[in-house]
């Protein structure tokens, strides 16, 4: 699920300047954001005073949506540069097709891993026949100046290394946790985590003190550090921390996210990553008006549009704390 919101804010993101030096248990919660017709999903990040996580940049929660006698996910071909979008499921399937000619069906705990580089374009939508229930989150890496004009690719990996404890499984879906190390190409220090608590256990999951953390919360109730967490909330952590202490209050689902904090400051708008108002103006142009994000074969339906760009100038904010 990429962003579709037709009034699409253009934003300044990453630098040190929201980055928490030491540990805090900062609880987020979600705006609600309606996607077409009948979507809904909960958008951790960008969040009002937390703007990135390490490298991750984006993150929707949706479902789990009964969409037995529904459509399902219909998101029409769109374009994307300078990030990788993560797809992760915990119910459900996702067709993904791109201008790269890919075409896979993503399942429950597995990566689907596509990164725009200089540009791509693709289209995600619940296969037909479908499950009866969709649940999962839809995440943005943002790539550092040095690889943010790759060439584009996609990945799909089923098998995902894990870390376990009693009562804790944890999928490592980016990155590298506790010597395990994700298949999918990564460019920064980073660690995405899907994370199985069972009611009752209760686990202390290393941590790197050089990251900044966050833990979004997919499913049950758990409790994080001593904070409780319930779906669709997200507890930022901060930096500074060697563990990081668990409980399942019932069987519970989590993500946890983190990485290097990302030093450069970018620009995000729409389903683009740049560095300057300038570029995301000729991405934007690119996609309405020309081929550079290629074309999405096989998909019914015609692609989305872009929104229109604020006429607000864009001033970097936020400050070092």
């Amino acid at each position: 699920m990429s962003n579709l919101d037709r009034q699409a804010a253009l934003s300044v993101c990453g630098g040190r300047g929201f980055v928490v030096a030491e540990p805090v248990r900062e609880l987020l919660t979600p705006r609600h954001v309606r996607l077409g017709e009948s979507t809904e999903v909960r958008r951790l990040l960008p969040n009002l005073g937390r703007r990135m996580i390490g490298a991750w940049a984006f993150v929707d929660h949706y479902g789990p949506d009964d969409i037995a006698d529904e459509p399902g996910m219909q998101v029409p071909p769109h374009p994307h540069m300078g990030l990788q979008t993560v797809s992760w499921l915990h119910e459900g399937e996702v067709l993904h097709r791109d201008s790269l000619g890919s075409l896979e069906t993503i399942r429950p705990r597995e990566l689907g891993l596509m990164t725009s580089g200089r540009a791509i374009s693709h289209s995600e939508e619940s296969p037909r026949p479908h499950a009866a229930l969709l649940h999962g989150a839809q995440l943005w890496v943002a790539l550092p100046d040095a690889h943010r004009n790759v060439e584009p690719h996609f990945q799909h990996h089923t098998d995902l290394p894990t870390v376990t404890a009693p009562g804790l499984t944890a999928t490592v879906i980016l990155g590298a946790l506790d010597g395990a190390t994700s298949p999918g190409t990564a460019y920064t220090p980073i660690v995405g985590a899907d994370l199985a608590l069972s009611r009752g256990a209760e686990a202390r999951l290393p941590l790197d003190p050089d990251f900044e953390y966050a833990v979004l919360s997919m499913s049950g109730e758990a409790e994080v550090d001593g904070v409780p967490v319930l779906p669709g909330s997200m507890l930022y952590l901060g930096c500074g921390r060697t563990e990081l202490p668990l409980r399942g209050v019932s069987d519970a689902g989590l993500m946890l996210l983190g990485g290097e904090p990302f030093e450069e400051e970018i620009v995000m708008w729409w389903n683009f990553v740049g560095r300057t108002q300038d570029e995301i103006t000729q991405a934007r142009e690119d996609w309405m008006n020309g081929d550079r994000f290629g074309a999405v074969r096989g998909y019914d339906g015609a692609s989305l549009p872009a929104p229109a760009l604020p006429d607000v100038p864009l001033k970097p904010r936020g400050r070092v704390r």
